[in-house]
């Protein structure tokens, strides 16, 4: 368990941050942006959660506790540039047992919407909109990822590329769930307003 006694360092005070190995870097440098949008994709989704409790969402709230703790493990694992021989053992990275959850998590609530004719738009009830915008935030936290391992392909651990990518995928069909089983998404129509 991690143990903060202290809040401020002061180590940030010239634009400089530490990675997870000790590495001073700049606050903009593409791997703290990318951890940086991680981190506020966990906290829209914090807000996504004021909707979801209660006894009726039992199961929405369930698994958005457990993805806010699996964007935790997903910002130590961007915070800490991989080094050749280490395992997830050593270092908290992202496993395929939290990919292929999001996996059977997706098919499951999928299994109960209705197919889409067309996109939709976002937004619906509190916790849809909520969801649907934490699902553009971790979009573009992939995105983020994406340049970093461009960039330096041995950069990013893959699995975390692959959970964030599910994990859009998973607010998406949340968001459907949460919209009253689909029934309350508004279909985008092409060129209606012209």
């Amino acid at each position: 368990m991690v143990q903060l006694t202290r809040i401020y360092t002061r180590g940030g005070d010239k634009g400089k941050t530490s990675l997870g190995d000790g590495s001073r870097v700049a606050k903009h440098e593409v791997r703290v942006v990318a951890y940086g949008t991680i981190d506020e994709t966990n906290a829209v989704l914090g807000v996504a959660r004021l909707y979801t409790q209660g006894s009726e969402h039992v199961q929405a709230d369930a698994m958005l506790m457990r993805i806010q703790n699996d964007l935790f493990d997903l910002g130590a694992d961007l915070c800490t540039p991989p080094k050749p021989g280490e395992t997830s053992q050593s270092v908290l990275r992202i496993v395929q047992e939290q990919v292929d959850r999001l996996e059977r998590e997706i098919d499951a609530m999928n299994a109960n919407l209705s197919p889409l004719a067309s996109f939709i738009l976002p937004g619906g009830t509190p916790a849809a909109a909520q969801l649907h915008l934490a699902r553009t935030v971790a979009r573009r936290a992939e995105r983020e990822m994406t340049e970093l391992a461009e960039a330096e392909p041995s950069a990013v651990n893959p699995l975390a590329i692959q959970y964030v990518n599910r994990l859009s995928d998973h607010l998406f069909v949340l968001a459907r769930v949460m919209n009253d089983g689909g029934r309350a998404d508004v279909q985008w129509v092409p060129g209606k307003e012209r």
